[in-house]
């Protein structure tokens, strides 16, 4: 990891729960971080996810789909992570056009403002693993075929292959991360945008049953802080570029024992399994769990926490900032 000292970092999403805790990791290894973020409400970003790095990084407020900004935002940066993204399916589903210029065309526009600007940069694009939709046979691997239940699905898989294609036909030194089921501090729980398990976190936190529906899915999850370094793993290592890579976690589970587990690392709660809702269960995947061994084996990543110290970790941070989230 020495070769982020001193590098000039640019994450788009920046504040938003896995863009913090990156940039939060860029500095313990002395990197020079610059944060872009819209702040929109619905899409993640929050000061108090950097409130105690505040002073230590720069915080740009600008959208990803104003050309303008980015071409002046990626000059002179050595890594650009790009996370910035819309994450809900439901609101995918309700207002595609949006998520169409979030998650495809800003793509295409941040790769040409590279291309014309900084073709040297390094960037690690957050995909994800609905990209597969529902899975022929598990774990799924990366060469499982592409099949998206939803619009979100559609536009994150180009805005992936746009990255893809810029690095095998400009040279565009970039990296694709599937990532899936990412939980931790700072993550969303005020709503479902982001991942079921924040609202789990916080009905827990405020004396709720927690609602499981179905139960018996089983998923692979991943802290976010194993999330990061794969995101430096893959920003740093040479064989990464043009690549994609599957996220893991460190077991499978049925949703019922997740909430067994959160359950126990916070010493309270209970839950009630419920019917799948109708407008969910349409793009809904069943099971999913990931196959991750290219990433083990080329860059040399695995999970280091456990699914039990992460979420007792998690506990434990929303506990003592419950109100920055809600």
């Amino acid at each position: 990891m020495d070769f982020f000292r001193g590098k000039k970092i640019l994450i788009t999403g920046g504040l938003g729960f896995i863009g913090s805790n990156l940039a939060r990791r860029l500095l313990e290894l002395g990197s020079e971080v610059v944060l872009v973020d819209s702040l929109i409400p619905e899409y993640g970003g929050n000061m108090a996810n950097v409130a105690d790095i505040r002073g230590r990084v720069e915080v740009n407020i600008a959208d990803v789909r104003d050309p303008h900004a980015m071409k002046w935002l990626v000059q002179g940066r050595d890594v650009l992570f790009n996370l910035a993204g819309q994450t809900s399916h439901m609101d995918s589903m309700a207002d595609p056009y949006t998520d169409l210029e979030i998650n495809a065309k800003a793509q295409l526009s941040i790769l040409e403002s590279c291309r014309h600007h900084n073709p040297e940069i390094r960037i690690v694009f957050a995909g994800t693993r609905q990209i597969y939709g529902k899975p022929d046979r598990l774990p799924v691997d990366e060469e499982h075929p592409i099949r998206p239940v939803d619009v979100n699905g559609i536009n994150k898989v180009a805005g992936e292959w746009y990255h893809l294609l810029y690095h095998q036909v400009y040279g565009i030194r970039s990296s694709v991360l599937r990532l899936t089921n990412t939980y931790g501090p700072a993550m969303r729980i005020k709503d479902a945008r982001q991942t079921f398990l924040g609202i789990w976190v916080r009905l827990l936190l405020e004396g709720k049953p927690i609602e499981v529906w179905g139960g018996e899915q089983l998923r692979d999850f991943t802290y976010v802080d194993d999330c990061v370094e794969a995101l430096l793993l893959a920003a740093c290592r040479d064989q990464a570029f043009g690549r994609v890579y599957n996220l893991g976690g460190d077991r499978v589970v049925s949703l019922r024992e997740l909430a067994e587990l959160l359950i126990k690392a916070a010493g309270e709660g209970e839950f009630v399994v419920r019917e799948f809702p109708a407008e969910r269960k349409k793009i809904d995947i069943g099971d999913y769990y990931s196959d991750d061994a290219r990433i083990r084996s080329e860059l040399g990543w695995e999970p280091r926490v456990s699914l039990e110290e992460g979420l007792s970790r998690t506990v434990a941070y929303y506990r003592e900032h419950l109100a920055d989230y809600l």
